[in-house]
């Protein structure tokens, strides 16, 4: 379990964005930014790409280590979503694109979401993720006791 990076004695509910270190409170932030060191991004690889996926640091360990998130995926079914041709098809379009850093950048990650599942494209792109997912969860083999 991970604790707040600041006062090292709750769970870190928020992270940095400077410099990517986990907190747990405003007031820990508030002690955290006279010290923050920010993390350099690194260059863009062309400048045309420039409306291309945002590169921050993140891991799949952070996603996955959330105690507070109830479904978890495993990390071979995430990684199954880089290797979908139509998934990569889907975000070739700028609109999704878009979409998906508005929600990335929202402060209400739910509302963002409640709004972009009014958008056809949106839903497409999230059916196809769970399309993947769940086909891959089907072809799992269980023993007779229900196990892998």
């Amino acid at each position: 379990m991970q604790v707040c990076n600041v006062c090292s004695e709750q769970t870190p509910k928020y992270r940095c964005p400077a410099c990517k270190i986990r907190y747990c409170s405003l007031g820990c932030y508030k002690k955290h930014k006279d010290t923050c060191l920010p993390v350099e991004k690194p260059p863009a690889l062309n400048p045309e790409t420039k409306d291309s996926v945002s590169t921050e640091s993140w891991s799949v360990d952070d996603l996955l280590h959330e105690d507070d998130i109830i479904d978890k995926v495993p990390l071979q079914r995430l990684q199954l979503l880089g290797q979908s041709k139509e998934l990569r098809d889907l975000l070739c379009n700028p609109h999704l694109r878009q979409l998906l850093r508005s929600i990335d950048s929202a402060d209400s990650k739910g509302d963002a979401m409640k709004a972009a599942m009014q958008e056809p494209l949106f839903v497409e792109f999230s059916d196809q993720c769970l399309k993947i997912v769940e086909n891959e969860e089907k072809s799992l083999t269980y023993n007779e006791d229900g196990y892998l």
